[in-house]
């Protein structure tokens, strides 16, 4: 990714949230917290991480979210609620993927469903074809186990390239940013350690 130097807007990630309108599925925030609809129905980039069971603070009071961390012109994060049918949609495909699959660009795009529902479902923007899913048994899935391993293999994914183990991982960010996890990062260091990862990888 190209540092672009002068002036410019705060390079900090943009939030896109998940919602059913009339002639959108998706939007952003102004920084008056208005919604911008967003009306392509894809985003493509670099799946860099996922967070599942995440607590917000909303003003109806807390609730728990998914947020996916995607890396493409500029840092970005689709939250969806916990219990929603993109949300479950979403890590029922990234658990089809493979690791290899998951180290190359995907598009994430929306789909809307009767009512207020939106699926999620994701391509390879080379071939065009689309992660199948089974949604049979969907009801006695435990999400949140789910969740914690779709997470794992995707934070394990570049390091497993480099021949690091989980551990390796924990000490570099130690050494180099004083934390144990890349949920602690800023999004700044995020996006060093990204990219400091794809280049070892070049």
């Amino acid at each position: 990714m190209d540092i672009k130097l002068g002036f410019g807007s705060i390079p900090k990630p943009q939030y896109v949230f998940v919602s059913k309108e009339n002639d959108h599925c998706w939007y952003t925030l102004s920084d008056d917290a208005k919604p911008i609809p967003i009306y392509d129905r894809a985003l493509t980039g670099f799946i860099t991480g996922i967070e599942v069971n995440k607590k917000i603070e909303t003003s109806h009071g807390e609730s728990e979210k998914t947020d996916l961390h995607i890396l493409a012109d500029k840092p970005y994060i689709i939250r969806s609620g916990k219990e929603s049918y993109f949300s479950k949609s979403l890590l029922l495909s990234l658990d089809v993927l493979t690791c290899e699959q998951l180290r190359q660009p995907l598009t994430i795009a929306v789909s809307p469903g009767d009512k207020t529902i939106v699926f999620c479902t994701i391509y390879n923007p080379v071939t065009y074809r689309s992660v199948g899913v089974s949604w049979d048994g969907h009801k006695e899935i435990d999400w949140q186990a789910l969740g914690q391993k779709i997470s794992l293999k995707i934070n394990d994914t570049y390091l497993a390239q480099l021949n690091w183990s989980p551990e390796q991982g924990r000490e570099y960010l130690q050494q180099k940013y004083g934390k144990r996890s890349r949920y602690h990062l800023s999004e700044l260091e995020l996006l060093e350690f990204t990219n400091y990862l794809r280049l070892q990888l070049s």
